[in-house]
């Protein structure tokens, strides 16, 4: 099996390995265009920036780098066996219909991750640093977690329906690399047919407001039709306030991707069943025994 592993990664044009690693310059070029922006432009773009926060943003998204590709080394073996062993059938990766269905079932299936991971608190844990951040920038789409274990389950369906492995981190990479300039204040409001159909910088400050109107709204990752489809859209009515619900107050990176871990240790050690054990784990952020429904610490990226 290996050598399978071998061959089909090798058998990958060099640049497609990583679209993300490929597109770093354009990340640096926009990032830059968009500091000096908020550095010369006095245009009541509150606070577009903060070097301490930026800088902490740019520090996760370098660790990342290392933590994702260590997931996905792993998670090529599982997949390698079920498309092997499990799949079928087996997409044609030259054939036009099967890069559909890998982009399209990316992202259906980013969007089921993301709604999870925001209403189920041990995997909010993993995703929560990316909201910690109160400004929205380019720096801050940066600002990614080092815990990929929720998404490398949420991919299992694509090898197991037949998609090559390889393929399916070269359609994440690009759904991620999407996602990028999404994270500006920047840019207002698309012609209406283009907002209705994909994910834009108005739609993703939604999803990043920390306002009540705006918590655990837009998920989308390229497409904003499944957040119409599956009741999770909201428009923007105005100008959010972004961030947690209970901020951290740290520029400390491993304070901002460890917290909740810890918080969750301590409610659960301080739980009197397994109930409210269990409840503190998988129930969603901000649970209490008292107040299921509690929004306390949620930060709906």
């Amino acid at each position: 099996m290996s050598e399978w592993i071998g061959s089909a990664w090798n058998a990958l044009p060099e640049p497609l390995r990583d679209p993300v690693a490929l597109a770093i310059p354009a990340f640096a070029l926009l990032l830059t265009i968009e500091w000096i922006a908020a550095a010369k432009l006095e245009d009541g773009v509150r606070g577009s920036y903060s070097t301490r926060d930026a800088r902490s943003s740019l520090s996760m998204g370098l660790v990342s780098i290392a933590t994702t590709t260590a997931w996905k080394a792993l998670a090529l073996v599982g997949y390698t066996a079920i498309y092997v062993y499990l799949a079928p059938w087996h997409l044609p990766a030259d054939a036009w219909y099967t890069w559909v269905i890998l982009i399209l079932g990316v992202d259906l299936l980013f969007y089921g991750y993301h709604r999870i991971a925001h209403r189920t608190r041990i995997i909010w844990a993993t995703h929560q640093s990316h909201h910690s951040s109160e400004y929205f920038n380019f720096a801050a789409a940066l600002r990614q977690k080092w815990n990929n274990s929720g998404e490398v389950i949420m991919w299992l369906p694509l090898p197991l329906l037949g998609m090559p492995p390889w393929m399916v981190f070269v359609g994440f990479s690009i759904n991620l690399v999407y996602q990028f300039w999404v994270h500006t204040e920047r840019i207002d409001r698309l012609p209406r047919p283009f907002e209705y159909v994909f994910n834009t910088p108005s739609h993703h400050r939604v999803h990043h407001g920390r306002d009540p109107q705006y918590l655990d709204k837009n998920y989308g990752g390229i497409l904003i039709i499944w957040d119409r489809l599956f009741g999770s859209y909201a428009e923007e009515v105005e100008r959010p306030n972004y961030g947690l619900t209970k901020p951290v107050d740290t520029f400390n990176i491993w304070t901002l991707q460890t917290h909740e871990y810890r918080n969750i240790a301590r409610d659960v050690a301080a739980s009197r069943s397994w109930k409210e054990r269990v409840g503190y784990l998988v129930g969603p952020p901000g649970w209490t025994p008292q107040a299921p429904r509690e929004r306390a610490t949620a930060g709906s990226d």
